[in-house]
C-alpha cells in the first residue's frame, strides 16, 4: 500500500517530468526520484531525444543507488532504442523497489519493463497518481492508445468573436503575454499545422524562438533546439517558394492534391511534399494525421485561419481548443473565429470549458468539444 510519503515523492517526480515538456519530444517526458532511508539521493527527467531517460539521470545523480526506491511517472522502458533499457539500469544499480504512476501505453513496453524488474527481484507497484501522470503526457498516451497524437487548435479572437479583418489583417489581436504563451505551446508541440491561406496572409515562420519563451536561458535554448515540424495544407500548391515556412529554419511538410506536382522552384526548397487525395471538403485530414503519427508526433498544434480550424472541428479531429480572447472589438465585417456554416440551434457545437485564466491583458480559455 502506498503511503503519504510515497505520494509526495511521486508528486515530486511529476514536477520533474514537466521540466522536459519543451525538450524531450518525441519521447514522453518522465520524471524519476530515488529515495533511500527517507532521503532523496537522486533526481532526473527525460533529456532531449538521444539523451538519458529520467531513470538514468537520477541514477547518475545518486552515484550509489543500492537499496533505493525509484519513483517513476511512467513504467521503465524494457527495449533498446537510442538508449538502453531503463529497467536493466535500475536492476544493475541495486534498486530494490520501483513505484510507477502508470504502465507504458506503448505496446513495445506495455508491462515488459515491470516483468524485467520483478524477474530481477525488485518489488514493483503501479497506479500511484496515475490520472495525474496521464495528464502530463496526453499526446503520447493518445498516440499509443488511439493511433493519433493530441490535436489542439490555438485561436485568438476579440470579445465579439472575430479573428481577422475582412482584408485578412490579423496581427496583433492579443498582447505580448499571450504571444509568449503561444510560443510555449509551440515548444511543447511536435508539429504545427496551418493552411495556405495563413501562409499567404501572414508569411508566418511558425518556429519556436528562444528569446520569446520567457524561460531561463538554458531551458529556452533546449526548447528551440528541436523545432516542430511545420505542416502546410495547400491543395493547389499556392505556397510561394520564398515563403518563410520553406526557409529551412525548421522541417516542413506540405500536403497537396495528389493530382498536382510541385514546381521545380518548390522542389528546390528543403520542404517535403505529401500528396493526398482530395474530396468534396478538401484534402484528407484524417490521412494527414495518420502520417503525423507515423512521424511520432504526439502533440499537434493547429495555428490557422477559420477555414482549416473549422474543418478540423467538423471532422471531429480536434481534441482541445485554446482560445485567447482580447479585450477589444473588431466589428461585424471581421472574420469569425471558425468557419462553421450552421443554420439551426440544434446544430450548435457544445464545448466543455476546462480552464479560464488571465494571460496579461487577455484571457485564455481551454475547452474540449462536448
Amino acid at each position: 500500500m502506498s503511503t503519504e510519503f510515497d505520494t509526495r515523492m511521486m508528486a515530486r517526480a511529476l514536477t520533474l517530468a514537466r521540466r522536459g515538456q519543451y525538450s524531450a519530444k518525441p519521447n514522453p517526458h518522465v520524471g524519476c526520484v530515488l529515495v533511500r532511508d527517507g532521503e532523496i539521493i537522486g533526481e532526473g527527467y527525460t533529456q532531449p531525444a538521444g539523451g538519458n531517460h529520467a531513470e538514468v539521470q537520477a541514477l547518475q545523480a545518486a552515484g550509489d543507488a543500492r537499496g533505493a526506491t525509484a519513483y517513476v511517472t511512467l513504467e521503465p522502458c524494457s527495449h533498446v532504442g537510442k538508449t538502453g533499457p531503463c529497467a536493466d539500469a535500475l536492476a544493475a544499480a541495486g534498486v530494490t523497489r520501483v513505484v510507477a504512476a502508470m504502465q507504458d501505453p506503448n505496446p513495445i513496453v506495455g508491462g515488459n519493463g515491470f516483468e524485467k524488474l520483478r524477474a530481477a527481484g525488485i518489488a514493483v507497484e503501479c497506479g500511484l497518481l496515475e490520472a495525474e501522470a496521464e495528464r502530463v503526457i496526453p499526446g503520447f498516451v493518445s498516440r499509443m492508445r488511439h493511433g493519433r497524437g493530441r490535436v489542439r487548435a490555438k485561436l485568438a479572437m476579440s470579445v465579439d468573436g472575430r479573428t481577422a479583418m475582412a482584408s485578412g489583417e490579423s496581427q496583433w489581436i492579443t498582447g505580448p503575454d499571450a504571444r509568449t504563451d503561444v510560443q510555449r505551446l509551440r515548444a511543447m508541440s511536435c508539429a504545427i499545422l496551418t493552411g495556405v491561406g495563413t501562409v499567404l496572409d501572414d508569411d508566418c515562420s511558425l518556429t519556436v524562438r528562444a528569446e520569446e519563451l520567457g524561460l531561463p536561458a538554458q531551458e529556452a535554448a533546449l526548447a528551440a533546439q528541436r523545432q516542430p515540424l511545420r505542416v502546410v495544407m495547400d491543395s493547389r500548391l499556392r505556397t510561394p517558394a520564398d515563403a518563410k515556412v520553406l526557409d529551412g529554419s525548421a522541417p516542413t511538410l506540405v500536403c497537396h492534391d495528389a493530382a498536382i506536382t510541385p514546381s521545380p522552384a518548390l522542389q528546390a526548397t528543403s520542404a517535403e511534399w505529401l500528396p493526398l487525395e482530395r474530396g468534396r471538403q478538401g484534402l484528407d485530414l484524417s490521412t494527414m494525421l495518420d502520417q503525423l503519427s507515423t512521424r511520432q508526433c504526439n502533440e499537434i498544434l493547429v495555428e490557422s485561419g477559420p477555414h482549416l480550424a473549422g474543418a478540423m472541428l467538423q471532422a471531429g479531429l480536434l481534441d482541445e481548443l485554446i482560445i485567447y480572447m482580447a479585450p477589444t472589438l473588431m466589428g461585424s465585417n471581421a472574420m469569425p473565429l471558425l468557419q462553421l456554416p450552421l443554420d439551426r440551434m440544434a446544430q450548435k457545437v457544445p464545448l466543455l470549458i476546462e480552464d479560464i485564466r488571465a494571460v496579461g491583458r487577455d484571457w485564455r480559455i481551454t475547452a474540449v468539444p462536448g
